[in-house]
């Protein structure tokens, strides 16, 4: 990864926590729709790019990290409480511990996410290496990392807002989760002396592709009346363009 790209990565949680600190209110609306196009991102590369590299050295144990990926991120939710898919529970008893225990959800998602971001271009080029098919350029999960970092930190601003904390303690959280993801992509880069080894970065972008699914699919179906069982037009048109986007890369 060059300089730049771990500076957008950390650049997009502070422009989501820094968007709920700035209009100060809990918009669902247009949080659900911005969540609704970031889903739609999400699974759309996640089936365009990622999935095919994942799969493409036709290991016959790769679909069981994708699935260590999605329980895992099942758990992770248990302390996150949601918020990377937009959930948002305020609460203004014992609002110290379930700050933690939020922080500590998001921070292991965040520093797992980003164990194969610094390899992530290398296997895909090694993957298809024999195939006179390469797909487009550009590190597709990175990409996917800041489409959902962006309202998760926005949604962990207002959260952490709402609860009472003060603005020091807010811009300090969101700091603590920008840094992990960067920190991830450059923890698994040191122990590996900077020589990447494709088959441990394939499983930990399978495991990322499982969260991504986990996340994409949690958010895309959902329902946000749950008498009536409809999508609203705003949102649908919002996937329609998060699916667009993803193809228009291939």
């Amino acid at each position: 990864m060059e300089v730049w790209e771990y500076a957008i990565l950390f650049l997009s949680v502070l422009l989501g926590g820094g968007a709920a600190l700035f209009l100060k209110k809990n918009n669902k609306e247009i949080l659900q729709i911005v969540l609704a196009f970031t889903g739609a991102y999400i699974m759309g590369i996640s089936v365009l790019h990622l999935m095919p590299t994942v799969f493409a050295d036709h290991s016959h144990t790769i679909g069981l990290w994708v699935l260590f990926g999605f329980f895992v991120q099942l758990l992770l939710e248990q302390l996150s409480s949601g918020i990377e898919h937009g959930h948002i529970h305020v609460h203004e008893h014992g609002k110290g511990n379930f700050a933690i225990q939020v922080m500590l959800g998001l921070c292991i998602h965040a520093f797992m996410e980003g164990l194969p971001l610094s390899g992530y271009e290398d296997l895909h080029m090694h993957v298809h290496s024999h195939s006179h098919d390469h797909g487009s350029g550009g590190n597709f999960l990175l990409y996917g990392i800041i489409m959902h970092k962006i309202p998760a930190a926005f949604a962990l601003g207002l959260l952490l807002m709402l609860s009472g904390f003060s603005r020091v303690v807010i811009i300090g959280c969101l700091l603590i989760f920008a840094s992990m993801s960067p920190l991830g992509a450059i923890t698994a880069q040191f122990f590996q002396n900077g020589n990447i080894n494709p088959k441990i970065m394939n499983i930990l972008t399978a495991i990322v592709v499982g969260s991504f699914l986990h996340i994409a699919t949690t958010i895309l179906f959902e329902q946000d009346n749950t008498h009536q069982h409809k999508i609203p037009i705003k949102k649908l048109v919002a996937i329609a363009a998060g699916i667009g986007a993803a193809i228009i890369t291939l």
